[in-house]
């Protein structure tokens, strides 16, 4: 699964001075609009959804056997995550906007690792409790086929509000990578799905939904490449309307793939097993919500002025941000190893990442 970030750049142009400039501070506020929406997107379909399912990796295998093995990476993972707030602050402090922007990245990419893993290891000690049932695998696994769309939808939001001098080169290839790389796992899950439904109908619907978002595509890239070679408004706006079609057709793929009868069936979990998954997933979602409202507060510091009155408050929620993911780290951790609540009261915005 390609992990998108329309953002992901060689650190190039960096600076040292503290202000940084104006066209980095402009990048790492696009970067962080993009990681958030990652972030949320990922807790919303694994952290904040009803259904208990398995995550499965890119090849359609499971993300881990046991839940000892999630456990020991998740660990391994927040870690990783201590390391990289610590880094983004300290980058951040010497104006470096464009490493902050690379570790930002990193940091996303983290965190729905460790996402990921949470919500399979929720999975696996659920069902291990007793009167538990798992979960009957579909034709088509709603997370991956989601995500894709999501990746999608973004990069081709991206390319309709950058405006052409920022419509650099790099910038257009990592837009048409992502989009590819997700149309290709989107034509994957639905050929296999063809050929294994029963269904008449579905099977012919699956080649033919492929078959318009495969086309839409070719039309895309066509445009994407004109654009590279020659930059206008012309053909920018090309792009920006092709874009919208390979959009709708992509919806249209997943919206049909994720009917009911497509999806196989959620585990029937005991009430100890919900209380074992809502212990990790509440230790996630603590460290989901500290990760957005750091994005948001680097979002602030960047898209302000060092000279601003707010930036002293600013740069306080910051370290707050980066204390409140290490404190989520630390629940996550003993939820882990305790498979219980290390609190009573919810984890702070756990309700919601928005």
């Amino acid at each position: 699964m390609a992990s998108g970030g329309s953002g992901k750049s060689a650190s190039e142009g960096s600076t040292s001075t503290p202000s940084g400039s104006l066209q980095q501070r402009k990048h790492l506020s696009s970067i962080c609009d993009t990681c958030k929406g990652k972030m949320q997107l990922v807790a919303d379909l694994l952290l904040l959804s009803s259904e208990t399912r398995p995550v499965m990796t890119s090849e359609g295998v499971v993300l881990a056997e046991t839940f000892d093995q999630c456990r020991d990476t998740i660990i391994a993972r927040t870690k990783e995550l201590s390391i990289l707030t610590h880094d983004i602050q300290s980058q951040l402090n010497m104006g470096r906007f464009t490493e902050v922007g690379d570790r930002l990245l990193e940091m996303a990419d983290l965190v729905v690792s460790l996402t990921e893993c949470s919500a399979h290891a929720a999975y696996l000690a659920a069902v291990e409790t007793p009167g538990s049932q798992p979960c009957l695998p579909g034709l088509v696994d709603r997370y991956k086929v989601t995500r894709c769309r999501h990746e999608v939808e973004q990069s081709c939001s991206v390319l309709r509000v950058t405006p052409l001098p920022e419509l650099t080169p790099q910038l257009l290839l990592e837009l048409s990578q992502n989009i590819s790389t997700n149309l290709k796992t989107l034509t994957d899950i639905s050929s296999l799905a063809s050929e294994r439904s029963r269904d008449r109908f579905a099977k012919e619907q699956f080649k033919l939904s492929v078959k318009s978002m495969s086309t839409s595509g070719t039309a895309f890239m066509a445009c994407v490449r004109e654009v590279k070679t020659q930059p206008n408004e012309l053909t920018r706006n090309r792009c920006v309307l092709f874009s919208g079609a390979l959009a709708q057709a992509v919806s249209a793929l997943v919206g049909f793939a994720t009917e009911p009868q497509f999806l196989g069936r959620a585990a029937s979990i005991s009430t100890e097993g919900k209380g074992v998954q809502t212990a990790v997933l509440g230790g996630a979602m603590s460290v989901v919500s500290a990760c957005v409202l750091l994005t948001q507060g680097l979002r602030d510091v960047a898209q302000h002025p060092e000279s601003s009155s707010k930036m002293a408050d600013y740069r306080e929620r910051l370290r707050n941000s980066a204390c409140a993911v290490s404190d989520g780290c630390t629940l996550l951790t003993q939820a882990l190893r305790e498979r219980s609540s290390p609190r009573t009261l919810p984890p702070v915005n756990s309700h919601s990442v928005n």
